[in-house]
């Protein structure tokens, strides 16, 4: 359960900062734009125990590359200590993120083909630089759409199976314990799982909610 939460939150952050990155740059054209956004949203049409598979293989041919510079110039900590570098924060993450990070991006794609520019047009007339036209005029008015794609990225990785299966190194995370528990005799430990993440689901979408409605307050005091 630990692990799930930390890979989880981890996940969360880095596709919001990458979501609202991409979305940034996508507003204007730039040279293989297309190709890139057509890259990015292919990781939902492929299936997902193929991206598995392929993230495990890129890292079993990682594992051999550094075995072989290890052999050939006796490096001592690679003989000696090194097994792999599959693991929950290297390959167990990057195969999630290609999972959330196409909804987060499409998700900042309708956010900003909605966006007023009009609305940086005036902070900049009043004088606001580029780091201030973001924070002050544009992030307020986002804010609830990265609370989305927040909630996106922490639900899909922490439920997420046939990506992480092949990919997560040596050890598992929730979904992947109760796959092991539910191949065997029924234990109540997957009972007590399931009301905990039901627990932490509604603390978080109320989490959600509360920063939302305090943004809100916040914005219209400011307008007052």
């Amino acid at each position: 359960f630990g692990r799930s939460l930390r890979l989880g939150l981890v996940v969360m952050v880095l596709t919001v900062i990458f979501s609202l990155m991409a979305g940034l740059a996508f507003r204007k054209k730039f040279a293989l734009s297309s190709a890139l956004f057509y890259a990015t949203v292919s990781s939902l049409i492929v299936p997902s125990i193929v991206i598995s598979l392929g993230v495990a293989l890129e890292f079993r041919i990682l594992d051999d590359t550094i075995k072989t510079l290890g052999e050939k110039h006796q490096i001592t900590w690679i003989l000696e200590d090194f097994r792999t570098t599959m693991g929950l924060f290297s390959s167990g993450l990057g195969a999630q993120l290609t999972w959330t990070l196409p909804f987060g991006l499409l998700i900042m794609f309708a956010v900003f083909n909605r966006f007023d520019p009009s609305y940086e047009e005036a902070a900049r007339d009043l004088g606001a630089g580029p780091w201030k036209t973001f924070t002050e005029a544009v992030l307020p008015i986002i804010a609830p759409s990265l609370i989305g794609v927040a909630l996106f990225g922490f639900t899909l990785s922490y439920d997420e199976l046939a990506r992480s299966s092949q990919a997560i190194g040596g050890l598992n995370t929730l979904p992947l314990e109760l796959r092991g528990l539910t191949t065997t005799v029924t234990d109540p430990t997957i009972y007590a799982l399931g009301t905990l993440t039901t627990g932490i689901s509604f603390t978080v979408i109320g989490l959600a909610l509360a920063f939302y409605f305090t943004m809100r307050r916040r914005a219209s005091g400011k307008k007052i």
